[in-house]
């Protein structure tokens, strides 16, 4: 059985609120889990140390067990020093779009064609 730590939506529409919960991986987000860890708002402010709530006893169990954490869960352990810090990389982040590379070309050359006059 493969184990996830990983967000539980909970709260009404517009107003999410999370669980942090080990569950197995092939349950549905929202259903059945094993453990509760925490609870995350993101309605709060960023530094507002009730924004995320832990038991890191209970977290750092099951990370012994194997479970494995989801992104957002793992910048939490992070955030915690619960985990070591991993690079990210997405290059293609910054790259404009076709649409903006065609409007970007046409520009160049609008601006290149008078200067050669």
């Amino acid at each position: 059985m493969s184990m996830k730590i990983r967000l539980a939506r909970g709260g009404s529409k517009k107003r999410p609120h999370y669980a942090i919960v080990a569950s197995d991986s092939r349950m549905p987000r929202d259903g059945r889990f094993i453990e509760k860890l925490g609870v995350y708002n993101p309605l709060l402010a960023k530094d507002s140390e009730d924004r995320v709530k832990m038991n890191v006893e209970r977290v750092q169990y099951w990370l012994g067990q194997g479970a494995q954490p989801t992104d957002r869960v793992a910048r939490f352990l992070e955030a915690a020093g619960l985990k070591a810090k991993t690079v990210r990389n997405n290059p293609k982040a910054a790259v404009p779009g076709k649409a903006a590379q065609e409007r970007a070309a046409k520009k160049a050359a609008r601006n290149a064609a008078p200067a050669e006059e």
